[in-house]
């Protein structure tokens, strides 16, 4: 006798869906020093291609999926400042 598991349609959508607070680095940004702001967001938007702050703000938290050479980006320029926990809300 096989049982099947029982799945809701909540449950479904879980495992489907990610968080963006994984996609998200504003922990590293909040760690980033008032003197060291603007000289982060423009080598970050450098990296990222962006020109827009609003797009810098959607990456920031987490709304776009960075690819892994844009998070290896990502984690290069927040190294620079001395942050290294980088992903999170």
């Amino acid at each position: 006798m096989v049982f099947q598991k029982e799945t809701t349609k909540n449950s479904l959508y879980k495992q489907q869906s990610m968080s963006k607070e994984q996609f998200s680095f504003n922990k590293g940004w909040s760690q980033v020093k008032n003197g060291d702001v603007r000289k982060c967001r423009k080598k970050l938007m450098e990296a990222l291609g962006i020109t827009t702050r609003m797009a810098f703000l959607n990456r920031l938290r987490g709304d776009v999926e960075p690819k892994v050479s844009e998070a290896k980006a990502i984690e290069s320029i927040f190294a620079e400042f001395g942050i290294k926990e980088v992903w999170g809300a």
